[in-house]
């Protein structure tokens, strides 16, 4: 089977600025997949690229096994890309953007039916027949989630899509988008909402600089990176025997990195052993929110 998305020895440059450094990349049919970077590391260059709105300084991108430059018409069939920004028709109302927009694919009325669905799916029925421009703020982004699924792709790029929107919306959308993936699609999410990654991603690649720095399952990246951490509340003065474990420390609170919990017991026996009480004590499981902090925390560059 071929792989949804395979990118080969992608670079991208601007000027003498290289913002893509040989990005290596496949993603299967049906994964839940999430490419995760601070601002700068190269993300939004690389959907760019994937979408065919930029071409690569090197290298080559396959959706669905057709080449994004050479086979562009049938890899952008393949291919939905919901933007960060809110940019709309405003001369039609919600269905007749839609259908416009299957239509530039070459989908006709057989292809209604879905549209419907995906009207109903995000939660727009009551404003299919209202103007674009009429339409609240998140009323829009639905809408726009709603154009890039109008032409039913293969692949589904979701660029931040839940920036700035409310609970309601997150839910439903996310609700919607996991029918999609349980039916087949495959999904790429860029999200600063790490929990977001983490509940709903099956793999996970991290950029920073315009490379990959990891690439593996999210429940992979949680066990070797991220661990739990212990905060204590001592009388006393950590043995210099634990500092090594220290992450950071303030006042009488420390807190220690510690990968399995028989590390606990056996901070807890050397504070004993020093004679140094504990006055609180929390033990609590790090995130993917950690293991990004600690992978690519700082600044990637000047370019998203």
């Amino acid at each position: 089977m071929v792989a949804a998305v395979d990118i080969q020895g992608i670079t991208k440059k601007f000027g003498q600025f290289e913002a893509l450094r040989g990005v290596d990349l496949q993603i299967a049919q049906g994964e839940f997949f999430a490419l995760l970077g601070p601002n700068g590391a190269g993300k939004s260059t690389l959907i760019n690229l994937i979408a065919g709105l930029l071409r690569p300084s090197s290298g080559s991108i396959r959706i669905m096994g057709h080449d994004v430059q050479s086979d562009y018409q049938q890899a952008r069939m393949a291919l939905g890309v919901v933007p960060q920004e809110l940019v709309f028709d405003p001369f039609f109302n919600v269905r007749e953007m839609l259908r416009f927009q299957a239509g530039y694919f070459g989908r006709g009325p057989e292809n209604d039916a879905w549209v419907d669905e995906v009207i109903e799916g995000l939660g727009l029925t009551d404003k299919a027949h209202s103007n674009m421009r009429k339409l609240s703020g998140g009323m829009k982004r639905r809408a726009l989630i709603a154009q890039a699924l109008a032409h039913k792709p293969d692949v589904i790029v979701l660029d931040e899509p839940t920036a700035g929107v409310d609970v309601e919306l997150r839910q439903m959308l996310w609700r919607f988008i996991q029918k999609l993936n349980q039916q087949g699609h495959t999904i790429i999410l860029t999200t600063h909402y790490l929990e977001e990654a983490e509940t709903l991603c099956e793999r996970v690649a991290m950029m920073k600089s315009g490379k990959i720095v990891a690439l593996d399952t999210t429940r992979a990246l949680l066990k070797n990176h991220a661990g739990k951490q212990l905060t204590l509340r001592l009388s006393g003065a950590l043995p210099i025997d634990l500092q090594a474990w220290v992450k950071q420390q303030q006042g009488d609170e420390v807190v220690l990195n510690v990968t399995d919990l028989w590390q606990v017991e056996t901070v807890l026996a050397r504070l004993r052993a020093a004679q140094v009480s504990v006055l609180d004590m929390q033990l609590q499981e790090m995130d993917l929110e950690d293991v990004f902090m600690n992978l690519v925390g700082s600044h990637g560059g000047s370019v998203r």
